[in-house]
């Protein structure tokens, strides 16, 4: 049976993931007041929208600095073929790794990396070589780190959402 989308995201589902991206513990309850619905009314809507497939989890924003990983950098990597499908596996064990994703172009793969050093850097570098050419760049600050979604007739194509750093915390009921 096909999922109807637009029968699971009516404009209150959408209030209520717009709530959940800015503070994932608000509780049901407070979700509920929000929206105007009751705690178990919010709670099945969550639900039907978890079942879906359209809230995919949970996750606390970590400070990297905080916890010893100071440096961020994005690593390009251009493999050919034969190399992605085992590229893309050792990626997946790679602790240092926050995000790996497949791109077009003249590139394979942009990985967004974590590390405490750029001695790290460069060991974790030396990891990935054998898979491709790499080019590397730091960042040096990231004025956009989470962008809520909203339904797509309701951004204008010239809307610049706010940064929020509580985003992605952890929800409590």
């Amino acid at each position: 049976m096909a999922l109807d989308f637009d029968a699971v995201l009516d404009d209150v589902n959408w209030q209520i993931l717009s709530e959940l991206q800015l503070n994932a513990r608000l509780s049901y309850s407070e979700l509920g007041r929000r929206v105007g619905l009751t705690s178990p009314a919010v709670a099945e809507r969550i639900r039907r929208m978890e079942e879906a497939g359209i809230i995919e989890g949970y996750r606390a924003v970590v400070n990297l600095e905080r916890v010893g990983l100071p440096l961020l950098a994005m690593i390009r990597l251009a493999t050919d073929e034969r190399m992605c499908a085992q590229f893309s596996a050792l990626v997946k064990d790679i602790p240092e790794v926050l995000e790996c994703c497949r791109i077009t172009g003249g590139d394979s793969y942009i990985v967004k990396v974590a590390v405490r050093s750029v001695r790290h850097l460069e060991e974790l570098l030396d990891r990935l070589m054998p898979y491709g050419q790499t080019v590397t760049s730091l960042v040096l600050s990231t004025p956009v780190t989470y962008r809520a979604i909203a339904p797509a007739e309701a951004v204008p194509s010239t809307a610049v959402a706010a940064d929020r750093p509580d985003a992605h915390a952890l929800r409590r009921s």
